[in-house]
């Protein structure tokens, strides 16, 4: 299945929504998956905006793109740069950066996440002044 670029920044904001549900509800482990997937797809994004509609990427990178590590998508986006200097220059942008680098899609089978993680996560994803999703999706 396809996806666009403009999809994927959708689903973002859509999972983004979902993991302010399960924070209210207290689903503490489903919150902070979501919160690390919200991060994946505005990644992915980001490397999408790379090429033009009928532009073909190497196929290496196709499939690199298939990864769920965060680590992994930032070094295939044009922004990991920039995103690498927002951290050298920004105390708060660069503990936010270790919280959201630190999730793994392998979280989604693990339920230990409890309060203080999921709200720790959320805030290094939402805050207004250093949240990564805050400072990614306008870079996508």
């Amino acid at each position: 299945m396809a996806i666009t670029r403009n999809e994927l920044i959708q689903i973002a904001e859509i999972r983004l929504a979902d993991a302010e549900a399960l924070l209210a509800a207290g689903r503490w482990a489903g919150a902070y998956y979501l919160l690390g997937y919200v991060c994946e797809c505005a990644l992915k994004a980001s490397i999408l905006a790379r090429f033009g509609p009928q532009e073909i990427p190497d196929k290496k990178l196709a499939n690199d793109f298939y990864t769920h590590r965060l680590d992994g998508l930032l070094k295939l986006s044009p922004i990991g740069y920039a995103l690498e200097s927002r951290v050298k220059a920004d105390g708060a942008f660069e503990f936010n950066w270790k919280i959201v680098a630190d999730w793994s899609e392998a979280s989604r089978y693990r339920a230990d996440a409890d309060e203080d993680k999921a709200r720790a996560f959320y805030d290094a994803v939402t805050n207004e002044k250093s949240g990564i999703f805050t400072w990614l999706k306008p870079r996508c």
